[in-house]
């Protein structure tokens, strides 16, 4: 039997929602107070889920806090396919306020004709913030989608980029 713990904090883009297993890996996390929405990004659910602290909330404050790296050692556990978890783990490797456009993430999987794949790979990463899909853009510098909405993506964006945030 599997239990996760589920954690929310609230965070200068909202409520933000942290789903982690019993090794403190997060499987799952975004900006919403709804434990449903962030249990729908999973392939497979827990077993259980209970309230709890997570070991991650300390770098997402870190990150608010202005240590945009606090993130990138956050254990996480995804499910997908060898392309899909090649593409997270690339993700991973973005350097913040260096955002890459789908057509270069494609290239960077060794795909460069694949960006609906890449986008797809996107779209589909459940631990938001720690795996930084937020950091994919439409060519041309547009913010094409994400889970948690454009405006979250942008103060993301710009919090990276070191634009002062209104």
């Amino acid at each position: 039997m599997t239990t996760a713990t589920i954690q929310t904090l609230d965070t200068a883009d909202g409520a933000f929602t942290i789903l982690a297993d019993e090794r403190g890996r997060v499987l799952a996390s975004g900006w919403t107070a709804d434990p449903d929405a962030i249990l729908a990004r999973l392939r497979a659910r827990p077993d259980a889920v209970r309230e709890g602290e997570t070991d991650a909330a300390a770098a997402v404050h870190a990150y608010y806090d202005g240590d945009l790296a606090a993130i990138d050692t956050v254990a996480v556990a995804q499910q997908g396919t060898a392309m899909q978890l090649a593409g997270w783990s690339a993700l991973r490797g973005i350097d913040p306020g260096h955002p890459l456009t789908y057509a270069e993430f494609a290239a960077v999987l060794g795909s460069p004709t694949a960006v609906r794949a890449a986008a797809s790979i996107c779209a589909r990463n459940a631990p938001a913030l720690f795996v930084p899909c937020h950091r994919v853009l439409r060519t041309g510098g547009a913010l094409g989608g994400f889970a948690w909405g454009l405006d979250v993506k942008r103060r993301l964006l710009d919090r990276e980029a070191g634009r002062t945030l209104v």
